[in-house]
């Protein structure tokens, strides 16, 4: 390619970029919470108790008018060996059609310090007033490092995870949430002995005003004999800033 095609290339991408920066809508979350659950059971680990406080937060850049958005979110977790933060990366499409809004997309979990908890999984999710649908399905080889994909040989991908959601404001600044998820893992977890859960949460948030809000809620999962005290039930409190 010519140096002028070049100048050329790079001014018809710098014309198709920068008002799509110049538009992009961007806001910030940071949060304490009291316990970091995720699809029912606790990210921290060493050791599980009831109270096991995490700092998070993010940051998510919307292209006004075009559908598309791009996110990072982060938080301290301590569940595998060498690693104390989660990193999640995530971009996607939202449009609408007629009642109901529509969401898909990808999303990558990283673990820095230790990588065999890497995971990549893309989503659709449907949202009709207050209820939401979504699935989420590993294209990774491995979940989470459930099948130990390096060493064993067996694989993680194809597990899938459904999550039906309620959120309705019931009160001026309150808003009662509800879900149940169910995680059906791969047949090469599965061979491991690992069974299929079902996890929940129920609770409610208070909407301070300028962003800041206090979200409370039980959360936990079913086969508590195999998982032991990381699918018990909790009681979350999470604090929440949004910019």
């Amino acid at each position: 390619m010519t140096h002028a095609s070049l100048k050329t290339l790079s001014l018809a991408l710098a014309a198709a970029i920068l008002p799509a920066v110049a538009g992009a809508q961007w806001t910030a979350n940071v949060s304490l919470t009291s316990n970091y659950k995720f699809r029912g059971q606790d990210q921290h680990a060493h050791p599980i108790q009831a109270v096991n406080p995490a700092i998070q937060g993010g940051l998510d850049h919307a292209f006004e008018g075009s559908g598309f958005y791009v996110g990072n979110w982060n938080s301290s977790v301590n569940w595998l060996p060498g690693n104390a933060v989660e990193t999640d990366l995530y971009g996607g499409y939202k449009f609408r059609l007629g009642a109901v809004d529509l969401d898909v997309g990808a999303l990558t979990y990283l673990y820095p310090g230790n990588t065999s908890g890497n995971t990549t999984e893309l989503y659709g999710a449907a949202t009709y007033g207050p209820f939401t649908a979504k699935y989420s399905h590993t294209v990774s080889r491995d979940y989470f490092g459930w099948a130990g994909a390096r060493t064993s040989g067996l694989k993680g991908r194809n597990t899938g995870y459904l999550n039906l959601a309620f959120a309705q404001e019931v009160a001026p600044r309150v808003t009662l949430k509800a879900a149940l998820g169910s995680t059906r893992f791969s047949g090469g977890i599965r061979a491991l002995g690992v069974p299929n859960y079902v996890d929940y949460q129920l609770g409610g948030a208070y909407d301070f005003g300028d962003g800041l809000s206090l979200s409370a809620l039980v959360a936990g999962a079913n086969k508590k004999s195999f998982f032991g005290g990381a699918n018990k039930a909790r009681l979350i409190l999470t604090l929440t800033k949004t910019l």
